[in-house]
Parts: structure tokens; sequence; C-alpha cells
């Protein structure tokens, strides 16, 4: 199961506050993609530029993407991450000039984060690029409607660019109810409509909740993989 960009969209942003999720969602996403062969582009990457957090980063799963046919770019050290030195490869503006590649961009959190994203916003065209933000309504810093709003105008600012869809992605980890993922729809249904966007999908874990849960939800529902998640983590 995958989800629908409109027709011609082949740059994917997924940007949203810290902790929100992005890189699971971009990772399962791409994961997703592959096996189903979904995009109608020849090629897939992901490009990791998170240069804030230094934990729960794309590139920690470079083997298992490219083990699918992923292409993975980053930092100019490859899977290593460094919490001293942020640091960009030239390269991931290679997939952005390849007008027969499917990329992912999986930025840090909040606007600081994504103000890495200004040095290529020659390739962000509004025609080919689709800016989704990923909301956590379990996050204290977007668990009410004017604090989500808020942040996500914070992102829009630093960018200048408008986000076109969230991605409610509502959880509480190991914790995670279909009452939790309705709860945070329930809000991204609101934010959307006070943006003025979309609301592109709900998330799900698979492994915990089934989406014969979810019936009460209409828009697109995506399952998270969990490809992050760490074993102490569940401990």
């Amino acid at each position: 199961m995958s989800i629908s960009l409109p027709l011609g969209r082949r740059i994917l942003i997924v940007t949203g506050h810290y902790g929100s999720g992005k890189t699971e969602f971009a990772v399962s996403l791409a994961m997703a993609l592959s096996k189903n062969n979904a995009t109608g582009y020849e090629k897939i990457a992901v490009c990791d530029l998170d240069v804030v957090n230094p934990y729960f980063r794309s590139r920690e799963q470079s083997e298992l993407l490219e083990s699918v046919g992923i292409h993975v770019y980053g930092g100019i050290y490859g899977k290593g991450t460094t919490a001293e030195i942020p640091e960009i490869s030239p390269s991931v503006r290679a997939p952005l000039e390849d007008a027969n590649c499917f990329t992912i961009i999986d930025t840090g959190g909040n606007d600081s984060g994504a103000r890495i994203l200004k040095q290529f916003e020659k390739y962000f065209s509004c025609d080919q690029t689709y800016l989704a933000a990923v909301v956590n309504a379990s996050r204290p810093e977007t668990s009410t409607l004017s604090l989500a709003y808020e942040q996500l105008s914070s992102i829009e600012l630093a960018l200048n660019m408008k986000i076109d869809g969230l991605i409610s992605n509502t959880h509480m980890l190991m914790e995670t109810s279909a009452e939790i993922i309705q709860r945070g729809y329930e809000l991204c249904k609101s934010l959307s409509g006070k943006m003025g966007n979309d609301l592109l999908c709900v998330t799900y874990p698979e492994s915990l909740v089934s989406i014969d849960e979810l019936t009460t939800i209409p828009e697109q529902k995506f399952p998270l993989g969990m490809y992050m998640r760490q074993s102490w983590l569940d401990k």
C-alpha cells in the first residue's frame, strides 16, 4: 500500500516538528514505493538533509534501502552521522536534477531544520514538488490546533513555501491505539482546513493497529513499517 500524490509531483519534501516521525514516514514510504513500483519513474531516491538531529536519520537505513534499489544521499561521510559538524554532500543535487527519479527529501525538524532546503530551492518548482508536513498530536508542541498551526506556519515562513498537505502521524509508541490515531486525525482535519491545504494521509503502525479499526477515517491510510525503531525503545 502506498499513497497518491498529484500528477507530476516527483519531489516529496517531508517536514514537520521535532519527533513527529518524519524519518519513519520517509523510509516506510520509500520501501512501499519500491515494492509496488508505484511512482511511474525509473528510480527512487531518499535525500537525508537532517543536519540538526544526529539520531533517527534515514541514512541509518542506507543498506536496507539500497538493497531494494533505492538510492540514498546525504552527508559527505556516507552512512555516518556527525553531531558537531553539519554536513551535506553535493551529490544530493543528482536526484533533484534527474527527471527520471522520484525523490523523497527527509528534512530536520521545525523551521531551523527546514532552512537547509533554501540552498536547493531552484529545484522546487510548484509543478513537480509536494511539501508535506508530518504532525503528531501526541507531541506537546503540536497537541492543539493553535500550537500546530504556529509550528507549521513558522516552517512555511522559513521556506517561503506553502505546505501542500499534512500527514497525520499521531502515536504513543508501543501504546498506540485506534483511538489515539483518531484523535490525531481530527486535529489534522481541523488544521488542514485552517491552513487551506490537503490532509494527504493518516498513518498507522500495522503491527499494533488494524486498518479495519480506522473505518471512520475516509482519507488515505498508510501503514508504517517502523524501520527506525531500535529494540531498546520497547523495553
